[in-house]
């Protein structure tokens, strides 16, 4: 087993944060510490005032039959998947300094699911063990 899971979430459309919490409630789960960092255009997505995520328009057919296989599973959100990965396992969840700087955006505006704001050098540190995945 890997000793750890670094997922660095780029995207900010909802067909990716699916995987984001379905990966880390799998990883904390398995006791894989995990530690994601949000960047880019998924940044606003972990802000206090979020907007819900929204499907690339190529994938506008399939979006019913999937919310509808969601509520039939009785699927978390990609968000609880990821707060109960956090009460589970050792999961942390970092925003990228850089883009929050760029964004306006403080350490009081984020959810508090968020850890806390860092650079890209403090994450690699961190997981330089860590099997890492782009989202």
């Amino acid at each position: 087993m890997t000793k750890g899971l670094a997922i660095i979430m780029f995207s900010g459309t909802a067909d990716k944060f699916i995987p984001l919490g379905v990966l880390t409630q799998t990883a904390a789960n398995l006791g894989v510490p995990v530690r994601i960092f949000v960047t880019g255009f998924a940044t606003p997505y972990f802000t206090k005032n979020k907007p819900q995520p929204r499907f690339p328009k190529e994938f506008e057919d399939m979006v019913p039959a999937l919310l509808q296989g969601m509520e039939k599973l009785k699927a978390p959100s990609w968000y609880d998947m990821v707060k109960e990965a956090k009460e589970t396992g050792d999961v942390k969840v970092y925003v990228c300094s850089l883009m929050a700087e760029m964004l306006g955006i403080k350490k009081e505006h984020l959810d508090p699911i968020v850890d806390d704001i860092v650079g890209a050098t403090f994450f690699m540190k961190e997981t330089a063990e860590y099997e890492v995945i782009f989202i």
